[in-house]
């Protein structure tokens, strides 16, 4: 797995929903996954954080919840890697200046653990910088 890419929740949404702000180096990426049929990697908590954010009427969807992550699940471009004791374990290890996103700290240690590139937008992990960043 070291060579692959685990996508976060808005870098999920912004690839395979469209209408996000990937990065130049995100997109290109992205793309060059698909061409070669290529699968990214998500944390089994995206899923979670998708409901969460459908349940909070900040994404909105045209079919039953349940459906739309079975989808995303199993589609051909996304492996989702499961929430393991060493990850747990790692999430509770990150540094005091790690922000305290229950989500977040779950998909850092995730890349952290299996030696991924993450792809982020989001600000505080990126200028925390203690994980590889696509």
């Amino acid at each position: 797995m070291s060579a692959g890419v685990l996508l976060d929740t808005h870098i999920l949404i912004w690839w395979r929903l469209g209408g996000g702000r990937l990065s130049q180096p995100q997109a290109q990426l992205l793309a060059e996954l698909d061409g070669r049929g290529e699968s990214a990697f998500i944390s089994a908590i995206t899923l979670w954080e998708l409901a969460k954010m459908v349940e909070r009427g900040r994404l909105d969807i045209d079919q039953p919840l349940d459906l739309w992550l079975e989808e995303i699940e199993h589609h051909p471009r996304l492996s989702v890697v499961p929430i393991t004791s060493r990850i747990v374990a790692e999430s509770v290890a990150l540094d005091e200046d790690f922000h305290r996103g229950f989500a977040g700290q779950i998909i850092v240690a995730t890349a952290r653990c299996l030696g991924l590139r993450l792809a982020t937008a989001d600000e505080r992990i990126r200028r925390w910088g203690k994980v590889l960043l696509l």
